[in-house]
């Protein structure tokens, strides 16, 4: 007996729109193309891309027909109803058939009867019928039986997925159809659940203890750490200059395959390192890298229990206390647009690290104890660049993501645009299935059109991402990546959705060394300076050099006027030259203190005042005795006049 692995046909796009034939449709938006389980419809009634295929008859005559282009075994088929916020459809029962040639038809059988099996109550749970014995055919076709009438108005609507498995191909009949499913790389293809997920990460680090380190960055509601992989050739600790880098995956637990990419991701860093590989061994020594591969084990928890076929669209998603986390950050735009608003004065408007607001940070603020745990790391370490791991679409989006009036679309962005085009083009077009010319919408939006990026809020409005508070709170840049149309892939998708992003994840993090870096430095101590402010002329976006001095501003290429200033320096400018290289160019700066701020700091240690310092001083006292002497004749003067005047 031949035994395979059954996998999704459907939501995992093996099968092409062209494979999909019915009955009838009611129009091109309700066509079998769009049967696909947890396709979601657009938010207008009767556009192209509505949420299911609908019969354009009610009787029982109707069918969704599938063609595997070859032999296949099908173990059963996931049924939905219909994604509409407008419309409610469901298919009550069904029957099945199978066929070698699209004439002849053979029933599904249960027994000596014709199997009928149990559809949807609802229009979102997924409901599995397995067959009591497979089925090796070319075609299948579901067919309804009874469905929501809703009085004479229900229509036969109905969401599928079919399991089954190709048969081998001796004679290759099929060469052309059959896509690789292998990855050249030896990593552990799997779904991997909370303890499985911990051994893994255990096994890399004890495989590369020089190179890697756990750390945990506080705990979930149910009590489940939020673990990191640290990859650095100096783990736990910053390098001067050295720019810090972060990966996020898993927000919306039931959106798995970033997961295992970053799980992907670290192995693979692991095992090329120790090969040699020049790339791998350059981007460790050059950069720290951070990998949380889970920011809501909860969720993962409940829609790993269900599994990639009967998770659905939303199981999962939320954290154990209902909390959408993608909209749980601090909303720091509308404070920013409303100081816009209200000052006349834009020299004091601030432009970077808005504070959170109070009311955010009360312990009875409705905030995610994961939210609370990644704000307090991105306060920790000074995050250069990172990246946001989603499922459920194939774009990549950049900040900002909240439109400015609430409006539920509308392009919306920052002073730093083109670079983050710049970022989000990087891994949209090396990515193998976004790149791909041919490839069919995921949903209700076809991101071809755009080149696979998009303004977050030009899609939709997203108050509180951590997109927009990363660039608002910190020096950090982060874009989302929303990595395939389904959001739970099915185990042996894994290999190939790897040798999908390999590439995109390592050329990704490589944009962390574009633009300009440095040091602030005491021109008299030499000693780092903390918190400088680092501006670049006709870019309202300021960034901070960090505890040691150190500082990056990502840029495109090209030539800039770029200040550093400090509380009790003078500022200091500088032109700096951006190229098209792989590394930054390095623009340090040394700042004077002010006489004041260096007498304030030798008379509090105790210490004499230099004489270069003594003859400043006088300097300035002479100067303010000027001016003020000036100041008063010319009061003095302007007295008299009147007196005379009066006279």
């Amino acid at each position: 007996m031949f035994l395979c692995s059954c996998i999704q046909l459907f939501s995992s796009l093996k099968v092409k729109d062209n494979q999909l034939r019915a009955s009838s449709f009611k129009r091109k938006g309700l066509g079998p193309h769009r049967g696909r389980l947890n396709i979601q419809s657009g938010i207008e009634d009767g556009d192209i891309y509505d949420g299911a295929w609908c019969a354009q008859y009610r009787d029982k005559k109707q069918w969704l027909e599938v063609d595997a282009r070859q032999l296949t075994r099908f173990t059963g088929v996931i049924l939905q109803g219909r994604n509409s916020i407008w419309s409610w459809d469901v298919v009550h029962t069904y029957k099945v058939q199978f066929s070698n040639d699209s004439l002849v038809w053979k029933p599904c059988m249960n027994g000596t009867e014709e199997a009928v099996f149990e559809g949807n109550q609802d229009a979102e749970t997924p409901v599995l019928a397995l067959f009591n014995t497979s089925a090796v055919a070319r075609y299948i076709r579901i067919n309804p039986q009874t469905w929501y009438q809703n009085g004479t108005d229900g229509d036969i609507c109905l969401r599928a997925e079919v399991l089954g498995c190709t048969l081998p191909d001796p004679n290759n009949i099929y060469a052309w159809q059959t896509q690789p499913a292998e990855s050249r790389d030896k990593l552990d293809f799997r779904h991997h659940n909370y303890k499985e997920m911990k051994k893994l990460m255990k096994s890399v680090n004890e495989a590369c203890p020089d190179i890697t380190r756990i750390y945990s960055i506080g705990k979930s509601y149910t009590g489940l750490k939020l673990y990191v992989m640290e990859i650095s050739d100096n783990p736990g600790k910053h390098e001067l200059g050295e720019p810090e880098f972060r990966y996020v995956a898993g927000m919306h637990g039931n959106e798995v395959l970033g997961r295992e990419l970053l799980l992907n991701l670290m192995q693979y860093i692991c095992q090329e390192y120790k090969r040699g590989d020049q790339r791998i061994v350059h981007l460790v020594k050059e950069t720290r890298i951070h990998l949380l591969p889970s920011m809501n084990p909860d969720g993962y928890e409940m829609a790993f229990k269900k599994g990639s076929e009967l998770s659905g669209w939303a199981l999962g998603r939320y954290s154990y206390e209902g909390i959408d986390m993608n909209h749980n950050f601090a909303d720091l735009n509308s404070v920013m647009w409303t100081a816009i608003e209200l000052e006349t004065d834009r020299s004091k408007l601030i432009n970077h690290y808005f504070p959170i607001p109070e009311q955010y940070t009360s312990e009875e603020a409705f905030v995610a104890s994961e939210t609370r745990a990644v704000i307090n790391w991105m306060q920790d370490i000074p995050f250069v660049l990172s990246a946001n791991l989603h499922g459920g679409e194939l774009v990549v989006t950049y900040p900002y993501d909240m439109t400015r009036d609430w409006a539920p679309r509308e392009h919306t962005p920052t002073s730093d645009e083109s670079f983050f085009r710049w970022l989000s083009t990087a891994y949209a077009s090396t990515n193998q299935v976004m790149s791909n010319p041919d490839r069919r919408p995921c949903h209700n939006k076809d991101f071809l059109r755009y080149n696979n990026i998009i303004n977050g809020a030009d899609w939709h409005n997203v108050p509180g991402s951590m997109n927009d508070f990363s660039y608002l709170h910190t020096n950090c840049f982060e874009v989302t990546v929303e990595l395939s149309c389904d959001k739970f892939p099915h185990a042996s998708e894994l290999p190939m959705e790897w040798e999908n992003n390999r590439e995109s994840l390592l050329i990704y993090m490589e944009q962390v060394h574009r633009g300009i870096k440095g040091v602030v430095r005491d021109k008299d101590t030499e000693a780092g300076i903390a918190d400088a402010i680092i501006k670049v002329d006709d870019i309202d976006h300021h960034i901070r050099s960090v505890a040691d001095g150190d500082y990056w501003r990502l840029l495109n290429p090209g030539e800039y006027r770029v200040t550093a200033s400090a509380e009790g320096y003078y500022p200091s400018s500088r032109t700096c030259q951006v190229m098209y290289d792989h590394y930054p160019t390095i623009c340090d700066f040394r700042l004077t203190k002010m006489p004041k701020q260096r007498l304030k700091e030798i008379l509090a240690k105790g210490g004499k005042i230099p004489k270069d310092l003594q003859l400043r001083l006088r300097q300035l006292r002479l100067r303010k005795l000027r001016v003020t002497t000036k100041a008063m004749n010319q009061r003095r003067a302007a007295a008299a006049a009147k007196r005379a005047k009066r006279v």
